[in-house]
């Protein structure tokens, strides 16, 4: 497996993903993918990474899947085979939305049908103003995937959801903010930069309050009023338990910024 498709990276405890196949727009084929995998996992369980950031090298982000895959010989032949072979595929978005850090999409352009819900399921998506979204899956006679329903549905709503879906049209930077697609927007040049300020932020901050944090959000779009606030009592008092919470309290007192330790 090449390992020029995806570049990995770990520095100063932020973990950065690229999506390297600028020729094609970063479109998702089996080997990206895989090797995308393979990389969150490992992230996923390593203490010493505390954010996740997923960028694109040259003008997307990702494009979704790769068009020219779509009729290769060497696909699966039976819908059993082709059901299996997406729902691994998918794995992509279920590790972004779920691993237990914070991930950040830093969206450098276009973000595209399976690439729009690779970027919808990262935590937080911070654009270039130069970014483009769009579910391009009525341009090919395709459904939506790795996970473009569910998000699109959660964030903007089920009538523009259909609206996106149905249409195609691609929306710009500003349009996306306006949906709650995008938490910021930022000048092209500068992106990267920021996005590296903003992960490194998280990466030396309290990341088991983050971690439950994160879990909590998730779990209050599918729960009632009475059984999240019985889950907080359980998450918050474990957060009071760390040693960041303890560092916490001394800063607050002494006047000061907390150093965390991610402990």
């Amino acid at each position: 497996m090449s390992e020029d498709v995806v570049l990995a990276q770990v520095s100063d405890k932020v973990a950065t993903l690229t999506f390297n196949r600028p020729d094609k727009l970063n479109a998702l084929n089996d080997e990206l993918v895989a090797e995308s995998i393979a990389r969150l996992t490992e992230w996923s369980r390593d203490p010493e990474i505390g954010a996740v950031v997923v960028t694109g090298t040259g003008r997307a982000f990702c494009a979704g899947g790769d068009v020219s895959m779509m009729a290769r010989p060497d696909r699966p032949q039976t819908l059993e085979g082709n059901i299996d072979r997406l729902r691994q595929m998918q794995e992509l978005s279920w590790l972004l939305y779920n691993m237990p850090k914070v991930t950040i999409a830093a969206v450098n352009g276009f973000a595209m049908g399976a690439g729009l819900g690779v970027c919808l399921s990262c935590d937080l998506r911070i654009a270039s103003d130069q970014a483009k979204f769009g579910a391009a899956y009525a341009k090919v006679g395709f459904g939506g995937d790795f996970g473009t329903t569910w998000l699109l549905t959660h964030y903007a709503g089920a009538p523009k959801a259909k609206e996106l879906l149905f249409l195609g049209e691609a929306l710009d930077a500003s349009k996306a903010h306006a949906l709650g697609l995008v938490n910021r927007i930022i000048p092209a040049a500068d992106l990267m930069a920021h996005v590296s300020e903003v992960a490194s932020t998280i990466a030396h901050g309290p990341l088991t309050s983050f971690r439950y944090m994160k879990a909590n959000v998730h779990f209050a779009a599918s729960t009632d009023f009475r059984t999240l606030l019985d889950r907080e009592a359980e998450t918050h008092s474990r957060c009071g338990m760390t040693d960041d919470h303890k560092e916490g309290v001394r800063a607050f007192m002494e006047k000061r910024q907390p150093e965390f330790t991610g402990k």
